[in-house]
C-alpha cells in the first residue's frame, strides 16, 4: 500500500535559528534546501564574477554588488544567490529594503545545478529580479534569463550584461573567468 509523503514546511525565522555550521540554508516555498559550502573553483569563479561587476559599477554608489546576496521573498522563502546587484535606497538597513535587483547569479556545480535551474532561476524571477544568470562549472558557459521573457540565452567565450537605466554594456570574457578551473564543484 502506498502512503502519502508529508513533507516538512519550513520558516525564514526557523532557519535563522539553526547553527552556523558551514552549510547554506535556503527555503523556498517551505522547503528547506542544504547546499554545502562552497568549493574553490565555485568560490574563484564568483569572485571574479564579483570583480568585474564591482569595477564596472565602481562610479554607482547606489549600487551595491554582493557575494552572496540575499533575496528575501515572504516568510516561507529567501534565496541566497553567489552574486547580487541591486539599487540601495536612500535609507537602508537590510535585505528586505533592496527592492531594485538587477542580477542574481548562482554558479552552479554538480550538486547544485538541478535545484539552481529548477527552482531558484524561476523564483528569482517571480520575484522580480531583473535578470538571472546560471553559470555553469562543468561546461564553462552562462544561461542568461530575463525577466522581460527575453528566451533563455546560453553564452559560451562571452557574456554581456547592460546595466538597467543606462544600458551601459559589460562584456565578461568568460575565458578569464573559468580560466584554471577543472572541477565542477
Amino acid at each position: 500500500m502506498l502512503m502519502p509523503v508529508t513533507l516538512r514546511r519550513f520558516t525564514v525565522a526557523e532557519i535563522d535559528a539553526f547553527p552556523a555550521d558551514g552549510n547554506r540554508y535556503e527555503v523556498l516555498d517551505g522547503v528547506l534546501f542544504v547546499t554545502p559550502g562552497p568549493g574553490l573553483p565555485h568560490q574563484t569563479v564568483a569572485q571574479r564574477l564579483t570583480v568585474a561587476l564591482s569595477v564596472f559599477l565602481a562610479g554607482r554608489p547606489d549600487v551595491g554588488v554582493w557575494s552572496p546576496g540575499v533575496v528575501p521573498i515572504d516568510d516561507a522563502s529567501r534565496l541566497e544567490p553567489d552574486v547580487l546587484v541591486g539599487v540601495l535606497p536612500p535609507r537602508w538597513e537590510d535585505w528586505t529594503d533592496v527592492q531594485d535587483r538587477w542580477l542574481a547569479i548562482e554558479v552552479s556545480g554538480r550538486g547544485s545545478q538541478m535545484y539552481d535551474r529548477t527552482y531558484k532561476r524561476d523564483a528569482y524571477l517571480a520575484s522580480g529580479v531583473r535578470e538571472v544568470w546560471l553559470v555553469d562549472l562543468l561546461r564553462h558557459q552562462v544561461s542568461v534569463s530575463r525577466l522581460d521573457g527575453a528566451p533563455e540565452l546560453v553564452c559560451q567565450g562571452s557574456v554581456e550584461w547592460r546595466e538597467p537605466g543606462t544600458g551601459r554594456p559589460l562584456l565578461v570574457d568568460l575565458g578569464g573567468v573559468f580560466r584554471g578551473v577543472v572541477g565542477g564543484d
